[in-house]
């Protein structure tokens, strides 16, 4: 095959994940490659929040413009950021095996989440962690905090925050130890984002050859949890910038076993909150990630989500 053009945002973790591609697709294919950085509308509005820009695609729109005009042959992604729907002629056509899925509180002065102070000033660019930070702590502030890993360290570092929250597996991917306090979040104290932690490889769905390589970087446990994930989300009609958690656990071996999805919903504020779990065998992952959905809509999960639209305007 030829060489392989990579398409890849340019923050520290978005390139040690290609590069993580980019290495086993020569270690594992013999296929070599390099990458091609792209900058995203998420990269570049960095003055307001998320879920103000809203919309879908705001770190992957670009990325599949490259694919579509053939620039690029292959985009990787963090897998939570990528859009339920994809353009007609693009696939994701492999998932990786996930990292660590928690969330977790990291500060350089309190050493948990219950020892900070009463209003203290905690940075998030999530909906979802501010939602369950507030449920169980009403007094804290939520304070929106954008820019890629450094940047967000450097404010926490200068004073501007007394702790944030950042997915682990992205702290774990770049090896960041140094600041005193790191404390991994459970899935039940925090349930993470659709597809957390998971890598998302997306090219173009004509490219079968590059498909047959792909799947030798595959994870079938992870896919079938994040795409139950994902089954969840298109229910709902949510994306990464609305206050949804949903969370699949793969229990015993694929064949067997079953999985437990849980999920949250809930307003910003945390003055409304649903949660809900369900189980079911591998096989009906995805039915169950549906019944689960259907079950919150009914428990009014849809009129939440619209209100929570109104925080921001």
């Amino acid at each position: 095959m030829k060489k392989l053009v990579i398409g890849t945002r340019g923050s520290a973790l978005a390139l040690w994940q290609a590069r993580y591609i980019q290495d086993r697709l020569l270690q594992e294919c013999g296929v070599e490659s390099r990458l091609e950085i792209i900058k995203t509308k998420g990269d570049k509005i960095l003055d307001v929040p998320l879920a103000k820009i809203g919309g879908k695609g705001l770190f992957t729109k670009e990325l599949e413009e490259q694919l579509l005009t053939r620039q690029i042959d292959l985009a990787v992604h963090s897998l939570k950021d990528v859009p339920i729907d994809l353009p007609e002629s693009l696939v994701l056509a492999c998932i990786t095996e996930r990292e660590d899925v928690r969330d977790c509180f990291v500060s350089y002065t309190y050493p948990t989440l219950d020892s900070l102070p009463k209003n203290a000033k905690v940075g998030t660019t999530s909906l979802r962690r501010s939602m369950q930070l507030k449920a169980r702590r009403a007094d804290i502030a939520c304070l929106s905090l954008r820019g890629n890993i450094q940047t967000r360290l450097s404010k926490l570092e200068s004073g501007e925050f007394d702790a944030i929250i950042l997915a682990y597996a992205g702290l774990k991917r770049l090896n960041i130890t140094h600041i005193p306090y790191i404390v991994p979040l459970s899935t039940t104290e925090m349930i993470p984002a659709m597809g957390q932690a998971a890598l998302g490889i997306e090219c173009r769905a004509s490219d079968s050859a590059l498909h047959a390589i792909l799947e030798n970087l595959a994870c079938k446990k992870t896919a079938l949890c994040t795409q139950a994930e994902r089954a969840f989300i298109k229910v709902l009609e949510g994306g990464c910038q609305v206050p949804i958690g949903v969370h699949c656990t793969l229990i015993g071996e694929i064949e067997t076993g079953k999985v437990q999805i849980s999920a949250i919903i809930g307003l910003p504020d945390g003055s409304n909150i649903l949660q809900e779990s369900l189980s079911a065998s591998t096989q009906e992952a995805d039915i169950c990630a549906k019944e689960l959905a259907h079950k919150l809509i009914a428990k009014g999960a849809r009129q939440i989500l619209a209100k929570a639209q109104q925080f921001f305007g």
